[in-house]
């Protein structure tokens, strides 16, 4: 067998001033990703910023005096964990103040699609809502929002997607991304924005003694901040040093059991160590049950699981949320398969494979193709997006980008030389929605890869790894497994740490069908490590021959039977 070493980049720390007493691995991993001083180790939550946002204040006005006059409040979420959490939070949280009329409604993906569309404000109409509060949507609802004003409704639209050229005109918009807002930190999640709106609005009743005449308590803002993690991490947002503190502090509270029954109930039918949660935790096991409501079913299961105040009512829906992530799965490994399939055939046989990926089928279910297109860039290193049925001649797809391709302005690029082509489009610089005609798919394709292979560079889609160095054989410990886990959170921007090395390969074989257990050394066999390599290439592995390989792992801490044990869990193998 050809040996091909895989290329690696190693991330080099700038010059810090941590202290001493911190391990000089963990200095470097900190130092690597920017964290150079001992304040930006305080995750305390007096650390976060200030709630102070262009058109909070107006929000906050709107919002005192619905509760004033005790108006009926209509909450607009997205279908995802983001928007389930958002709504979730802003529900528990009004009511919390006082409010005696709150009501949430999340449109059926397939029904309605995507933001507050003129057809969801009919649905707010029914209910009899008089302000309507959108949460993790609503920047680019332009139609919608003048819906609810024709109708009486004032609109607070809570989002962080990038705006548009024109803005929806609502009482009031709170997000960090909108022009001329200057809060500090642009990752927020929805359900971040939402945060801030209720401590901003709390501050607000609490000065005007809106809570004393109640004869309530102010609520504890820290008794939401399990909804804030979920969603900020499940959203793939970046990890920057406030959305840190968020997610700490969350993660606290659940490791504390500290949660609502809602949250309680997911760590429970993901068989979490809840007493040892981790970002990853949120981003792996509780958020994809949630999400996978909302790409199969109708999300208010998952809101009404984190609104439940009973544990046994949201076991049972937690149940029915696990029962569909299963089925998403499923759907997912056959859409996925069907994809690489169609690749080989028409691309990579020829070895012409575009920069950018355009992917469609007849029969791909609408909800999971985000994820098909997840998958197929992660394989090939490039823009991806997966296009399913809509009904009426229409396409919705979903896009995923790569570092340095920003896919939203990539959008607006294609919309710009081709206008008409796309009929809405919105998103981030890594994840991207649009609709389109069926018979717009082919010159969409066209523009697509023609505009993408002028924005990016062979580099980029060399699918880079990189990796925080090599550990030694002293260095690979249960102990330094244990400190590299309490130096989270982990995430997006913030990487989990990822170290490279050789090592002798002392036994292998497969577990479950499709897995590579390890038994390995890094000092010729003076010291035996175990590792797991998830979704191996079949055609390679197992194979006795292979007595070395180049490994990029990740320090996990394996759980049996009451005991721990060091493992690697192996991101990339090559063998030697």
């Amino acid at each position: 067998m050809t040996s091909t070493r895989l290329t690696i980049r190693r991330r080099v720390s700038a010059p810090h001033q941590l202290p001493s007493d911190l391990s000089p691995i963990i200095q470097r991993l900190y130092a690597s990703r920017g964290v150079v001083s001992p304040e930006q180790l305080n995750l305390g939550a007096a650390t976060l910023l200030k709630p102070e946002f262009k058109g909070m204040a107006k929000a906050v006005e709107v919002l005192e005096k619905a509760l004033a006059e005790q108006r009926n409040i209509v909450i607009v979420g997205d279908f995802d964990c983001d928007g389930a959490t958002s709504s979730a939070l802003m529900v528990h949280g009004l009511r919390a103040m006082g409010a005696n009329s709150v009501q949430y409604l999340v449109p059926n993906r397939f029904d309605y699609g995507y933001g507050l569309s003129p057809k969801v404000v009919e649905e707010v109409a029914k209910l009899n809502g008089e302000l309507l509060i959108t949460v993790d949507n609503g920047i680019s609802s332009i139609a919608g929002v003048a819906a609810a004003n024709a109708l009486g409704m004032q609109v607070i639209v809570t989002d962080h997607h990038l705006p548009g050229d024109e803005i929806p005109d609502a009482a009031a918009i709170v997000n960090p991304n909108q022009h001329g807002c200057n809060f500090p930190s642009k990752n927020l999640a929805g359900v971040g924005v939402a945060f801030y709106l209720l401590l901003a609005l709390r501050a607000a009743l609490t000065e005007h003694g809106w809570f004393a005449r109640l004869g309530i308590a102010a609520p504890n803002m820290g008794e939401y901040l399990d909804l804030v993690a979920l969603g900020t991490v499940a959203d793939v947002v970046a990890l920057d040093g406030n959305n840190r503190v968020l997610v700490h502090q969350g993660l606290q509270r659940m490791r504390a059991s500290r949660v609502r029954p809602g949250i309680q109930a997911l760590i429970d039918i993901s068989a979490r160590n809840q007493s040892r949660l981790v970002a990853s935790d949120l981003g792996f096991a509780l958020g994809p049950r949630l999400n996978a409501v909302g790409r199969l079913d109708d999300m208010s299961m998952g809101v009404a699981c984190l609104l439940s105040e009973n544990l046994d009512e949201a076991r049972k829906l937690a149940a029915m949320m696990d029962d569909l992530n299963r089925e998403r799965k499923a759907i997912e490994a056959s859409m996925q398969h069907e994809a690489l399939a169609t690749l080989t055939k028409v691309h990579i046989s020829d070895g012409e494979l575009p920069c950018g990926l355009v992917l469609h089928q007849d029969d791909w279910h609408q909800g999971v193709v985000g994820l098909v297109a997840s998958r197929i860039k992660e394989r090939y290193h490039r823009p991806v997006i997966a296009f399913a049925e809509a009904g009426d001649d229409e396409l919705k797809g979903s896009g995923r980008s790569i570092a340095g391709v920003h896919l939203r302005d990539l959008l607006e690029a294609v919309d710009r030389e081709h206008p008409g082509l796309i009929d809405k489009f919105g998103g981030h610089a890594m994840a991207a929605g649009l609709s389109l005609s069926k018979s717009a798919l082919a010159p969409f394709k066209a523009a697509f890869e023609k505009i993408v292979s002028d924005w990016v560079s062979p580099e980029l889609l060399a699918g880079e790894i990189v990796s925080d160095g090599e550990l030694t054989a002293s260095e690979l410990t249960l102990p330094l497994a244990e400190q590299l886990r309490a130096a989270g959170p982990w995430g997006q921007s913030f990487p989990e740490p990822l170290f490279d090395g050789d090592f002798r390969v002392i036994k292998q074989r497969l577990v479950g069908e499709k897995h590579l257990k390890l038994v390995l050394s890094a000092d010729e066999g003076r010291t035996l490590i175990d590792a797991i390599a998830f979704n191996i290439d079949l055609t390679v592995w197992p194979n006795a021959a292979i007595n070395k390989v180049q490994l990029v792992y990740k320090l996990d801490i394996n759980e049996w039977r009451g005991k721990q044990s060091l493992q690697l869990m192996v991101d990339k193998i090559a063998p030697l």
